[in-house]
């Protein structure tokens, strides 16, 4: 996910400090990863914009300095899926009516009515939840990833209805910079719900799944994405439990900071949040949960993918076909029979340059 940008500006700079005109300053590097997943996000970038800001597309890479992976590790159990997977991921599974391709049928669940369908999926995800509440690891090893935020914000807030406790309300101070003439009003600015920002009521019970979104302290584990079990409220603090990595089971005291929008967001105006740098994490969004590592998984698709490499990264966050479901909302009629969705797959990515 790192921008072609950034590699490059590290290019140029070793070869300004080792005064050589080798790559890097003939410095060795070593880098890792699938450009299967989702490719650096270029807000409001059309599809050339986005390739462009690709790594892959580095003129610093020769095709013999390219290492692909073609293996999905956490797939070697089930042969057949690893291979499925890398068909979507590459963009060569068989598809119909443009890119739409078949989900198996061991995968999907049957798309009911408005008042049911997530209700389904939940209870398939998410069985005995009401047994379940206190335990860190059932809590932290499922999630329903879907592609949008209103989508994880609808899922959420589902969740948190029916998860027993009693439940802690935590609403943010907003205000903006420089904003000497009161043009906007705290009622407007608490309604903004932009991505990367907590929201303006955040809504949590003992024992609900978090996750951060800021770096506060890495070395102790509190970094971007670290998923948390809530254990205690206090007026300026919550206490938590890591539920994932190298500090599971530690307990921290999070905090309630000041947040910014970056300048991308195109706002005009620089709104600060004072929030605790959270958001319920029974559902989250694809992109966030790249990296993540969660056993079981459910994907809520309203809506069809839209970017590079969603559809590879949501099915490839399961073990197994067995522990990965999906619903898809019907978004077009397809005479041949089953589940079928939109896979988005830029070839021009994956060719050798």
């Amino acid at each position: 996910m790192a921008k072609r940008q950034a590699i490059e500006a590290l290019h140029r700079t070793m070869q300004d400090i080792m005064g050589s005109t080798l790559p890097f300053g003939g410095k060795l590097m070593l880098t890792g990863g699938d450009f299967r997943q989702v490719l650096p996000v270029v807000k409001r970038g059309t599809r050339a914009q986005v390739v462009d800001a690709s790594f892959r597309m580095s003129p610093l890479w020769s095709s013999t300095e390219k290492l692909r992976l073609s293996i999905n590790m956490r797939a070697l159990n089930d042969p057949w899926f690893s291979e499925f997977l890398l068909r979507v991921g590459d963009g060569t599974e068989e598809t119909t009516n443009g890119n739409f391709i078949k989900i198996p049928d061991a995968m999907t669940i049957p798309f009911t009515t408005n008042d049911n369908f997530i209700r389904d999926l939940i209870n398939i995800i998410y069985p005995s939840l009401d047994s379940n509440t206190h335990s860190p690891y059932y809590i932290s090893s499922r999630a329903i990833l879907t592609t949008r935020n209103d989508s994880v914000d609808e899922v959420n807030n589902y969740m948190i209805n029916i998860f027993n406790g009693d439940e802690r309300v935590y609403y943010s101070f907003d205000t903006t910079e420089d904003d000497h003439h009161n043009l906007y009003p705290v009622e407007f600015l608490n309604s903004l719900t932009a991505g990367g920002l907590p929201p303006h009521k955040l809504r949590l019970k003992i024992g609900c799944p978090v996750i951060l979104l800021r770096n506060l302290n890495p070395s102790d584990g509190l970094c971007n994405g670290t998923r948390l079990v809530c254990k205690g409220f206090q007026p300026n603090a919550i206490d938590a439990e890591i539920a994932v990595g190298d500090h599971v089971g530690k307990r921290v005291l999070l905090p309630r900071i000041p947040l910014s929008l970056s300048e991308e967001d195109m706002f005009p105006f620089k709104l600060i949040r004072r929030q605790f740098p959270i958001r319920l994490s029974f559902s989250m969004t694809i992109n966030k949960a790249q990296g993540q590592t969660i056993p079981h998984v459910g994907i809520y698709l309203p809506e069809p993918m839209f970017c590079h490499g969603q559809l590879y990264v949501a099915l490839s966050k399961g073990t197994s076909m067995e522990n990965t479901k999906v619903l898809v909302h019907p978004s077009k009629k397809i005479k041949a029979g089953g589940v079928f969705t939109n896979n988005v797959v830029y070839r021009e990515i994956l060719l050798d340059q």
